[in-house]
């Protein structure tokens, strides 16, 4: 492990009068200094700004093309099962299946012990495969602590990561899949479930591969999986988690009267999708102009109502990042429409400024009253001249709204998505650099 950072301690202001106060005067009350001070841990003097309403309501999302309420995959579902070529599980006996058995944590962090870390390693198969060469990148991570308020399914604490399949650096985003896990803290067993669309009805009805797809940040939220894919919000539903007939081929669907899903012994069909743009871009995975861009994805359960926060990765350079945060309807599990309709476009309804020197931005959440993203650490921080090596690690910064952010500490090299567990008060997060793969949380209120 690695030696654990010391970093300045962030006032813990929760009152709306101290976050009035925070906007003001927040390089005095966070220690700030100059953004070239890299080594002070400071990475910003600007804040984490709401936009005003008339840009904040640019951020919609629309039912994708083609969908007729939930019936565009629903009487495909329906079909699919009538064949008797699937037969319905559910995630806690996908996670207690031993397919995979992970391993204890067993790569170096980057996390300040200050904050009692914690966390797991794949096996190794699953931390040496490499979207780069014909195999897995893991990317979004949501947990029972999302699905459920009380942090458990079906009695039992499960993990969910999102995977994209690629050969090569542009033959990337061909398939996807998710893992679900348990952990004891001292066993760790999962399977991988692989992401397909139900098509056709009657006697023609089958599955295809999910492609297209980098599967971004997920949230698990009741039954309902929302899988982020830059243009596109995907969702899923745990209620129709399918065991497969063969895993001996690559073939996806029903064919010969055999079910399959490309070696995977578990499939999980979509239910619904939104998209930034109306009508959608011809590739879900464009971001155009100023509209949403779906990176990271988290839940947020501290209000009245519960929402979805997006963050969006992008370049330096190119423009202003953005979080943003959708509401759900928990009697649906869907996104509250506008309207007020079932399934419909809804509007942010809040949109937050990332500062520019909080660069590619991979990881966003919130415990209700700060946020926390993982991102690229400051040229220099800590001596590491070059942060944006790959073997480099990353930071988690935290932020009130209208605040400055500062790191809260190392983490560990590219980390992608964040989750908060209310139930528990702990940040969990996971990274994609093959061959140092871990998933890990730590406690930010222990300091």
């Amino acid at each position: 492990m690695t030696t654990s950072e010391r970093l300045p301690v962030v006032q813990r202001a929760r009152t709306l009068l101290l976050l009035l106060v925070l906007s003001v005067v927040a390089a005095t009350l966070t220690g700030v200094q100059p953004a070239t001070a890299n080594a002070s841990g400071v990475q910003s003097t600007t804040t984490l700004n709401p936009l005003p309403a008339a840009q904040r309501n640019a951020y919609k999302l629309h039912p994708g093309a083609g969908a007729a309420g939930l019936e565009t995959y629903g009487a495909p579902i329906r079909a699919v099962e009538a064949t008797g070529n699937v037969t319905r599980t559910s995630p806690a006996a996908v996670a207690l299946s031993r397919q995979h058995v992970g391993r204890a944590l067993c790569h170096g962090t980057g996390l300040n012990g200050a904050y009692l870390y914690d966390g797991f390693c794949w096996d190794a198969g699953d931390d040496a495969t490499s979207a780069w060469s014909g195999g897995w990148h893991p990317q979004g991570l949501t947990a029972s602590h999302d699905a459920q308020p009380g942090g458990t399914v079906d009695g039992h604490h499960l993990y969910v990561a999102s995977w994209y399949y690629g050969t090569g650096e542009t033959t990337r985003d061909q398939f996807a899949r998710v893992s679900f896990l348990k952990s004891t803290g001292t066993d760790r067993s999962y399977g991988h479930v692989m992401l397909v669309k139900p098509k056709n009805t009657g006697a023609s009805a089958t599955f295809e591969a999910v492609t297209n797809v980098h599967a971004d940040g997920m949230v698990w939220y009741g039954n309902k999986l929302y899988v982020a894919n830059g243009g596109e919000l995907q969702v899923y539903d745990t209620q129709f988690l399918w065991r497969m007939e063969s895993t001996a081929t690559d073939r996806v669907g029903i064919a010969n009267g055999v079910s399959s899903a490309r070696y995977h012994q578990w499939a999980l069909p979509m239910v619904a999708r939104y998209v930034t743009t109306d009508p959608e871009e011809a590739n879900v995975r464009t971001c155009p102009g100023e509209q949403a861009c779906l990176g990271s994805l988290s839940l947020d359960r501290s209000g009245p109502v519960d929402h979805l926060v997006s963050g969006e990765y992008l370049n330096p350079g190119t423009r202003t990042t953005h979080v943003a945060r959708w509401p759900l309807n928990d009697a649906t599990d869907l996104l509250a429409s506008d309207s007020g309709a079932t399934f419909g476009t809804t509007t942010a309804t809040g949109v937050y400024a990332v500062p520019a020197s909080v660069r590619r931005v991979q990881g966003v959440a919130t415990d209700g009253t700060r946020y926390y993203l993982a991102g690229q650490c400051a040229d220099g921080y800590m001596g590491d001249a070059n942060t944006s090596d790959p073997l480099s690690y990353s930071c988690i910064f935290e932020s009130l709204p209208g605040g400055v952010p500062t790191v809260l500490t190392r983490s560990p090299t590219l980390t992608q998505n964040l989750s908060y567990a209310p139930s528990s008060g702990r940040l969990w997060g996971l990274n994609e650099q093959t061959n140092h793969r871990v998933v890990f949380s730590i406690l930010p209120s222990a300091v």
